[in-house]
């Protein structure tokens, strides 16, 4: 049966009530009765020594006296004790009435130790010490008896109580568990009723945090943590939903108005021929969003397909360097490079690397004017391997610097499929960087040039 956590909460505790009353019952009256045994024993052996005392004092003085002391004796006695006396052949010598009627035929007396047993006397139940003892040179065997009954009597009273009290106790405890319980669940109550209200619209409400420091607070802070990372990262995707919607339209429509316009009417084979090349143009900048859409998507999901291994840096930023020169060389931009003079290497997916490099250095081509320059250095220290691409471009600002690393941020915060480009490069390069447990940093002047600095760690020697 699936039960609330209250109701379980208070079934344990019933259960661990009932095996605690019990427990105690039995052990109260497991001491109780310890207790009385002990006291009526105590009792019937301190009778034994006054019968013994009082034989040793008459036996020499005859029969008769002993009988006489021994009738006083037993007057005296409080709580109806009861005194046997016989002498070695068993012959009784003095016997008090209850003795002449036992309920079984009593044990013989032959120890010299006190024992002691319980017996039925005259219907009464009794504790009785025997034990056989010599007095100048005469046997004698006694037997002494203290009544059980009111002992029995008030451990059935307590035992009554016990049975008339505890299942109240029981119920009782277990109301107030109940109650208790829900004392200390209401803040899970009121944590399940606000996260209920919590959706898509209103991530940014947050739980209330108990001021005591204990699981409940600890709970509340992490579903708080949790909502505040739910909450970053639907605004990421809604963000990266509406960028990439956007940038995504504006292809597509150019693709579409153009195909429309060549259509209206006939047109010539090198008209056609020009909106063919545009919307092949159009068509490969739209694939080339897409993929950078796609890389993006495979980082969030972490299913990036990288094959690291042991790589060394200055081929690649040789082919990388050329591939600048080629790219600049229609602008007029001068491309140099002055890398380390032995191998620099990292532990790196070769693909991811060479796509990082190229993303920057397109970047440096794009936003330098003719007639500038870009530098590439690759140098090696301090367990790092550091990667320095400089230009004499347009820079950035103070402002947008802090955000170049952001999807699909541009420094002039227009959509446009002009030399903005996607936004996308960066981010990417930001995110191929940080797989490989390297660093980014761009530091900038506007109007005089930028400076991006890549960091690896260098490839530990195995």
């Amino acid at each position: 049966m699936n039960l609330p956590l209250r109701a379980r909460i208070t079934a344990w505790y019933f259960a661990v009530l009932v095996v605690a009353f019990a427990s105690f019952a039995w052990i109260s009256d497991l001491g109780f009765r310890h207790s009385i045994e002990t006291t009526v024993n105590d009792a019937s052996r301190a009778n034994l020594e006054g019968i013994q005392r009082v034989l040793a004092q008459t036996a020499p003085k005859g029969i008769e006296e002993v009988k006489e002391e021994l009738n006083e004796l037993g007057g005296t006695w409080a709580g109806a004790a009861l005194l046997e006396v016989s002498d070695a052949d068993g012959k009784t010598i003095f016997q008090s009435e209850p003795f002449k009627n036992p309920y079984a035929p009593l044990p013989p007396i032959t120890d010299s130790q006190i024992t002691f047993i319980t017996e039925n006397l005259n219907h009464l139940q009794y504790r009785i010490a025997m034990r056989a003892f010599e007095v100048n040179g005469q046997t004698f065997r006694t037997r002494a008896a203290v009544p059980t009954e009111p002992f029995d009597q008030a451990l059935d009273h307590f035992r009554l109580i016990l049975k008339e009290t505890l299942p109240f106790l029981v119920v009782l405890a277990s109301l107030a568990g109940y109650w208790l319980s829900g004392r200390a669940l209401a803040p899970v109550n009121a944590i399940i009723k606000t996260a209920r209200g919590v959706g898509v619209q209103n991530l940014s409400n947050r739980l209330a945090v108990p001021p005591a420091n204990d699981e409940l607070r600890r709970l509340s802070e992490t579903l708080n943590a949790m909502l505040a990372r739910i909450e970053a990262s639907v605004k990421r995707l809604t963000q990266f939903t509406a960028d990439a919607s956007h940038d995504l339209r504006t292809p597509v429509a150019l693709i579409r108005t153009s195909a429309e316009l060549a259509l209206r009417r006939p047109r010539t084979e090198e008209e056609y021929r020009e909106t063919l090349l545009r919307i092949l143009a159009t068509s490969e900048e739209t694939t080339h969003l897409i993929e950078n859409l796609l890389t993006l998507a495979r980082a969030d999901a972490g299913a990036a397909d990288l094959h690291f291994g042991d790589l060394d840096l200055v081929p690649h930023l040789q082919k990388i360097a050329q591939e600048a020169g080629i790219l600049a060389a229609g602008k007029g931009v001068q491309v140099t490079s002055e890398l380390a003079a032995g191998p620099v290497r990292v532990s790196a997916d070769p693909v991811a690397i060479e796509r990082l490099l190229l993303i920057v250095v397109e970047n440096a081509v794009k936003y330098t004017p003719p007639g500038g320059k870009i530098a590439l250095n690759l140098s090696n220290g301090a367990g790092n391997a550091r990667i320095e691409i400089r230009d004499t471009g347009i820079g950035i600002s103070d402002k947008n610097l802090p955000h170049i690393f952001e999807r699909f941020y541009r420094a002039d915060q227009a959509r446009s499929r002009g030399p903005g480009g996607s936004g996308l490069g960066l981010a990417i390069a930001r995110w191929i960087v940080d797989l490989h447990a390297g660093s980014i940093e761009a530091q900038s002047t506007l109007g005089h040039g930028s400076l991006f600095r890549i960091t690896l760690p260098i490839a530990t020697n195995r």
